[in-house]
C-alpha cells in the first residue's frame, strides 16, 4: 500500500509538472483569486496603443477563485483583469505564463500579490515604489508653494532633484537586475532620454543653443525600442510614437518624410509594428489640418499603403489610386494646372442687370487659359452664389484684393453654377455687390477643371505665384491676405 501512495504522489508530481511545461512553451494558464466578488465572469484583455481589447474570460466561483486558460501563448505586453464594477489593473504578461495572482477591490496596487510570476512582481514592487516617492514629492511640491523664503524654497528644490536622481537609479537599478523580463523593456521605455549640458567655449558662452533640441531628437529613440512589438501591447507606445511627429519634427512636409520613410522602414523588422506604424502615419497625415502635411499623406500612400497595405480592401485601394492621381498634382509646390475658364467683362454685367435676354445667355464672354492670367501673385477662388459660407467670404475677399491689387496680385474668381439659371444668379449677385474689378470667370461647357481642382464643395481658395505654383491652398481670405503680406513685404526687401 505505501508502494501504491508512492506511486500516485509521483504520478501527480510528474503530471503537475507536464502541466507547467506545456504551459510555459504551448499556453497560458492564470489563476486568479479576488476578494470582495464572487459568482460573476471577469475578463482578461490586453492593451493595444490607446485601445483595452479583451482575450479570455472566466467565471469566479464563490470564493473569488477563477482560471485563463488557452492552448496558445499569448503575446508578450500589459494585459489588464476587467471587473463588474467597470474597473481594472493591469498585469504583465512575459515568458512565463503559469502563475496566480490575487487581489481585491480596494487597493489594486497595495494588495497585489503574485506567485510564480517574476514580472509582477517587480512591475507591482516598482508601483509601490513610485507611489511611496510621489506622495513625498507632492508634500515637497507643498513646501515650495508655502515657502517662507527663498533659502526654503532652495532647499526643497534641491531635495526635489535628489528624489528625481534616486528614482532614476531605482529605474536603471531595476533593469540591471532583470535583463530578461519584458517588464524591464516596458520600464526603460518609459524613462526619457538624458539632455547634456549645454556645450561651452572657454569663456562659458553657449556654442550651439540648438544643442539640446538635435541631442534629444537624435537620442528619441534610445530607451523606446518602437520595433519591439511588444511594447504595441502597452499604453505608453503611442503616447511615445505620434508626439514624434507633432512635436519634435520641424512641420514642414520635407522635413517629416525623410523621418516617416526611416522609420517605416525600420518598422519591419516585426509585422505587427509594421502594420502599426503604417496605419497610423497613414492616418494622421490623411486628417491632418495643417496645409501641407497631404504631401507626407501622399508619399506614405503612393510608396507603401498602396503596393503593401494588404489588410486593406482592394476597393479601398483602388480609390486611394485615383485619389493619388488627381490630388497630388495640387500639391503645394507644384505648378498649378492650367484650366481653360470663360471671362465675362464688366460691361456684360451692368448690361445684364436690366436685359433679360442678355442675362439668360450663356454664350458670351472670351476663353483664357489660367496661364495666360500675368499677375505676381494671383488668388483663384471657386464658389457658387448658393453656398453660405462663400456669401461670408465672398465680401472678406473683395476687400483683401482691395488693399492688395496695386501690388500685382489678381483674382480669379470662378462660379462654378452652370446653365440659365446658374448664369442668371451669378449676374444677380454680381451687380448687388458690385464685384466688377476682378476676373469673374467660368465654364458653362465644360466642368473638367472641378475634377482638376478637386472642388466637391465650396468655397475652394487656392494662393498661385507669378509661375502659377500654387504657394498656399484651402485657406481663408484673411490667411491669404497674412500670406500676400508676407511675401509681398520679403519682395521689397533689397
Amino acid at each position: 500500500m505505501k508502494w501504491n501512495a508512492i506511486i500516485i504522489v509521483w504520478i501527480i508530481i510528474q503530471f503537475h509538472l507536464v502541466n507547467i511545461a506545456y504551459c510555459q512553451s504551448n499556453g497560458y494558464r492564470l489563476k486568479i483569486k479576488i476578494h470582495n466578488i464572487k459568482d460573476t465572469k471577469v475578463i482578461l484583455g490586453h492593451h493595444f496603443a490607446n485601445n483595452l481589447l479583451p482575450d479570455d474570460t472566466t467565471k469566479l466561483n464563490s470564493k473569488g477563485m477563477g482560471e485563463f486558460t488557452g492552448k496558445e501563448k499569448l503575446k508578450e505586453g500589459m494585459y489588464f483583469i476587467f471587473l463588474p464594477n467597470k474597473s481594472y489593473f493591469d498585469i504583465l504578461i512575459g515568458e512565463n505564463q503559469n502563475f496566480t495572482i490575487e487581489n481585491d477591490t480596494f487597493d489594486f496596487v497595495k494588495n497585489f500579490k503574485s506567485e510564480g510570476s517574476d514580472e509582477n512582481q517587480a512591475f507591482f514592487d516598482y508601483q509601490r515604489y513610485i507611489n511611496e516617492k510621489s506622495q513625498l514629492a507632492k508634500s515637497i511640491q507643498e513646501k515650495i508653494k508655502n515657502a517662507s523664503s527663498e533659502a526654503e524654497k532652495k532647499d526643497s528644490r534641491d531635495l526635489m532633484t535628489k528624489i528625481d536622481k534616486e528614482v532614476r537609479e531605482h529605474i536603471n537599478q531595476v533593469i540591471q537586475q532583470n535583463p530578461n523580463l519584458f517588464f524591464s523593456s516596458f520600464l526603460k521605455a518609459t524613462v526619457d532620454v538624458e539632455i547634456p549640458d549645454f556645450p561651452r567655449d572657454e569663456h562659458g558662452k553657449v556654442k550651439d543653443s540648438l544643442f539640446q533640441y538635435k541631442y534629444y531628437r537624435a537620442h528619441y529613440f534610445d530607451n523606446f525600442d518602437f520595433t519591439n512589438s511588444n511594447l504595441l501591447r502597452t499604453p505608453i507606445y503611442e503616447g511615445k510614437f505620434k508626439p514624434y511627429f507633432e512635436k519634435i519634427i520641424p512641420q514642414i512636409p520635407d522635413s517629416i518624410i525623410p523621418e516617416v520613410d526611416m522609420l517605416i522602414t525600420r518598422a519591419r523588422k516585426d509585422p505587427d509594428v509594421f502594420r502599426y506604424v503604417l496605419v497610423t502615419l497613414f492616418n494622421t497625415y490623411a486628417s491632418s489640418q495643417i496645409m501641407g502635411m497631404d504631401k507626407v499623406f501622399y508619399f506614405i500612400a503612393e510608396k507603401y499603403y498602396v503596393p503593401e497595405a494588404n489588410w486593406s480592401s482592394k476597393d479601398f485601394i483602388d480609390k486611394l489610386k485615383v485619389q493619388i492621381k488627381e490630388r497630388k498634382p495640387l500639391l503645394i509646390g507644384n505648378i498649378a494646372p492650367d484650366i481653360q475658364l470663360v471671362e465675362v467683362p464688366p460691361e456684360h454685367f451692368a448690361q445684364a442687370a436690366d436685359d433679360t435676354a442678355a442675362r439668360r445667355n450663356p454664350y458670351v464672354g472670351s476663353f483664357f487659359n489660367l496661364s495666360d492670367v500675368k499677375a505676381k501673385y494671383t488668388i483663384l477662388f471657386f464658389w457658387d452664389t448658393d453656398c453660405g459660407h462663400c456669401q461670408k467670404a465672398m465680401p472678406i475677399l473683395h476687400d483683401v484684393y482691395e488693399r492688395v491689387k496695386d501690388r500685382g496680385v489678381k483674382v480669379v474668381a470662378v462660379h462654378i453654377l452652370g446653365g440659365i439659371e446658374g448664369k442668371e444668379k451669378w449676374i444677380k449677385y454680381i451687380n448687388e455687390h458690385n464685384y466688377l474689378d476682378w476676373i469673374n470667370a467660368w465654364n458653362p461647357y465644360d466642368f473638367g477643371y472641378k475634377e482638376k481642382y478637386d472642388v466637391k464643395t465650396t468655397p475652394v481658395l487656392f494662393l498661385l505665384d507669378e509661375k502659377k505654383k500654387i504657394i498656399a491652398k484651402q485657406i481663408s481670405p484673411e490667411q491669404t491676405e497674412d500670406i500676400l503680406k508676407f511675401l509681398l513685404k520679403s519682395s521689397s526687401k533689397p
